[in-house]
Formats: structure tokens, sequence, C-alpha cells
């Protein structure tokens, strides 16, 4: 049983369970990261498919958690359901292992925090007796939506009238900013099943997170948290690009691409100050043939120096005749993956064309860089509209009634942004988010006190720990 007790510990022993993509590890890696440096043993519990992607971590350990497909790789898409499946099983019978491996040790585990994907796991915690701690990688207003789903305040299909409704302090949607899961449920059923699951038992969760800061999104969701009590604790960007406060934080520490940083940084710096676009569509989007085509023609036709980050698999669909006019004339840089913090904190970047996921638009706040949305589903498109309307860091380059984004409107995006009537507002405001951002981890701001918070009350708690027949662990 856990109970509080005035003599504190010297260590509590957090475990980190990320979901396991690129989007989801870096934040809860980076969350481990700053538990460590505030004195928390910390070990991230992540799948064998992934751990070869996590380098040497000099302050988190990493320990192994199955998914039932160690060895031959998650299945297809379109077997989401699969997946997740196996994953609650195996996961759920590994991070019981890794729980009672340290039992027995000088740091037995405290506390689990877990991706709010994976709300068995916060099961296995409460099997344990151990604090449960949920994480969520989303924007605070966009969980808060999906939260109003959850709890039944708002019917699907999503429509604009009862989000504003359920949330009265949120900026006014039309139909095409909504989650897509939401607008359309029939669209990505095992998404959606999921992304609802997070609420399903959150409110056994001792704590609950989210990788947001209160400058940026509190009065949003103000009215909400009593029945998502989310504390604010982000950005969970590498500390040099921000406080600084955690030695040699200069990268998440996770990579499932190798990245070609050298070569970008060298591109780079024979470039003009505030002279480069920033192309990267993220890990998981895949665009079309012709909205490929349609960038690259825009790229041409803006006539900007520019860094596009095409994956292997999309690199096809690039136009033959557009990487030969990059090749000589030199205008651009085609890679298959780079340091995407290096080149936003390059003082040669100017603008970031982002499919608006929350972690590239926490970078690009956190960098103080001007975006260009290119949303493509569920999230990135509330995230657009925050960015265009809300923190005003730029403009939502909107499709066209085929689902695409023309060359001649995302040519005069990225003119309104480098050179436009609204580019000085654009700029003033991506400094002023990038300064809050700062001050929201650093010591003594919001997210840092709620860290802190978390950090005091494991040192706080003693553990009887017990294991799931109800006996104690010796």
């Amino acid at each position: 049983m856990i109970e509080l007790n005035e003599n504190k510990i010297s260590k509590p022993h957090v475990v980190v369970v990320p979901y396991p993509s690129q989007g989801h590890i870096n934040p809860l890696l980076q969350f481990a990261k700053r538990l460590a440096s505030k004195g928390v043993k910390a070990t991230l519990a992540t799948t064998k498919q992934t751990m070869g992607s996590i380098s040497s971590l000099r302050d988190v350990a990493v320990e192994a958690i199955s998914d039932g497909f160690d060895d031959q790789g998650p299945p297809k898409v379109g077997s989401e359901d699969v997946f997740l499946n196996s994953f609650k099983s195996n996961g759920s019978s590994s991070l019981a292992r890794i729980i009672e491996s340290y039992q027995n040790t000088t740091f037995p585990v405290t506390c689990v925090v877990y991706d709010a994907f994976l709300p068995w796991a916060l099961d296995v915690a409460k099997d344990y007796g151990l604090l449960g701690a949920a994480f969520f990688t989303n924007a605070a207003a966009v969980c808060a939506i999906f939260c109003c789903v959850g709890n039944g305040l708002i019917e699907l299909p999503l429509r604009p009238v009862e989000v504003g409704c359920a949330l009265p302090k949120m900026p006014l949607f039309k139909g095409n900013d909504l989650p897509t899961f939401l607008r359309k449920p029939e669209s990505y059923p095992a998404y959606l099943a999921m992304k609802l699951r997070q609420f399903s038992n959150v409110d056994l969760a001792d704590w609950i997170f989210c990788n947001s800061f209160e400058d940026l999104e509190l009065e949003i969701t103000e009215g909400i948290f009593e029945k998502w009590p989310a504390k604010l604790i982000g950005p969970m960007v590498p500390s040099s690009y921000l406080d600084g406060r955690i030695e040699g934080d200069i990268g998440y520490g996770a990579s499932l691409w190798k990245p070609l940083s050298e070569k970008c940084k060298e591109w780079l710096q024979n470039k003009p100050k505030k002279s480069v676009i920033y192309i990267s569509f993220g890990s998981m989007v895949s665009l079309t043939q012709e909205q490929m085509e349609e960038i690259a023609w825009a790229l041409k036709q803006s006539n900007y120096y520019f860094l596009w980050v095409v994956r292997d698999s999309q690199a096809s669909k690039l136009p033959k005749e557009f990487l030969e006019d990059v090749e000589i004339t030199q205008k651009g840089m085609v890679v298959t993956w780079c340091n995407q913090l290096e080149v936003l904190a390059h003082e040669a970047t100017a603008c970031f064309v982002t499919h608006c996921g929350w972690n590239s638009t926490l970078e690009g706040l956190s960098l103080g860089v001007p975006m260009v949305g290119v949303p493509q589903w569920s999230d990135q498109l509330p995230d657009a509209k925050f960015i265009e309307e809300v923190w005003g860091v730029g403009v939502w380059a909107k499709e066209d009634d085929k689902g695409v984004v023309r060359k001649e409107h995302l040519s005069e995006c990225l003119k309104e942004v480098m050179e436009g009537e609204r580019s000085e507002e654009i700029r003033e405001n991506a400094l002023k988010w990038k300064e809050l951002s700062k001050k929201a981890v650093s010591d003594g701001g919001s997210s840092d006190n709620h860290v802190e918070d978390f950090v005091e009350h494991l040192k706080c708690t003693s553990f009887s720990t017990k294991k799931p027949n109800g006996s104690l662990v010796s």
C-alpha cells in the first residue's frame, strides 16, 4: 500500500513507457531526462524494435518491453487492432517483469509514467501498488476535445457547435479544422478507439501530464480540468534549446532514422541569415505524388533557398526535372533526414513548412520559427488553426476541393511569411512564444513547478509494494 512518509526517500524510481513511434518516444524520453536531472532514477521501457534507435544515455536506463512482434516487426498498416491487442497482452506481462526485477534492488520502482495511448500500463502499476501517471502527447486543446467525446459531452460525428458548447473558451471551429478522427469517425476506427481509450481509466491515475505549457493553452482549456486534471509540463524539447539546465542535452537521444545533420549544417552555413525555408512532414505522413509535385513547383516558383526532408519511401514522387533544376541552380537541398532541431535553431532558417504534428509545432514555437502549416489528418488540422489564428506564428496553406494544396497558394503562403505584410508581425509573435517556452521550463516557470511538485510527491511517498496476488514483495 502507498502511504505518505515524513522521511523522504533519497531517490524514487520512475519507469517511463512510450508508444513505440518517434513522435511519442521523443517527448517521453525527454521527460525521463527532466526527471533524472531532478534526482529521480528514470528507466525507459520501450519495444525491442525501437531500442536500437536510442543512443547511449547518461542518466536514463533503457529496458526492453514486448509488443509481441519482437523479431518480425509490427504488422502492416490495416492491422492496428492486432498490434494494439498484442501490445496490451505482451506489454503488460513484460512491464510486470521489469517492475519485479527492480524490487530487491537499491531502487525499487516507485511510479509508472505511461503514454496515454497505453492505459493498460496504469493497470499494471496499480496491480503492484505503485503510482501511475498518464502522459498525453497532443496539445491540451486537442486532448480536451477528445476528453469531451470520451466522457459523452460531445457526440460523433463531431460538429463545431458542440465543441463551442462544451468548451466555450475554444476558438470558433469550422468543419474542416476539427480532428479528422472525430469529424469522420468511420475513416480510422482503430486509431479513434485508441484515442478514446486514453480516457478509459485515467480517473485512476495519480497524475496526468500534457506536453504543453500554461501560457500557450491554459485559458483555451479552462473548464475541462475537472474531468481531465492535467498538469502542463512542456514543451518537452531538449534543454540546450530552452533553459540549458540539463548538461549536454542537445538532442532527444532517439531516432528511428539516421540523421544527415553534418551535410545539412554545411549547406546552411553558406546561406544568408533568415533566408532558408525548411520543409519536413515528419516520420509518418505520406503525401500523394500530386501533392509532392505541387510543393516542388511552389518552391521553384518562390525562388527562395530551401532544405526539404524527403524520406526514401517518398523520393520517387519528386519530379525528375525539379531535381535536375535543384542540382543546376543550387537554390535547394533535398535530404532523406536531418536533425530538425539544429536546422530550426540555425540563423539561416527563416520559415518552417510543417505537417503540424504536435512535436514539430512545439519545436517551431520553442525555437521561434515562423511556420506554414500543411496539415494532413487528425490533430494536425486544429494545430494548424492555432498556428495561424491563435498564436499568430504563421499561415495555414489550405487544400482545394480535391484535397491538394496547389503550388500557387503555397507560393503565396511562403511569400506572406517571408516578406509579406504580416511577416514582421509573425516573426515578432514567433519570438514571443520562444521566450515564453523558455520561461515555462526554466527555474520557477509553470511547467518546471509542476515537474518539481511531482518529484517532491515521489520523494515523500513510501511503499510496501505488493504483487498482483496481494502479497508484499520482500
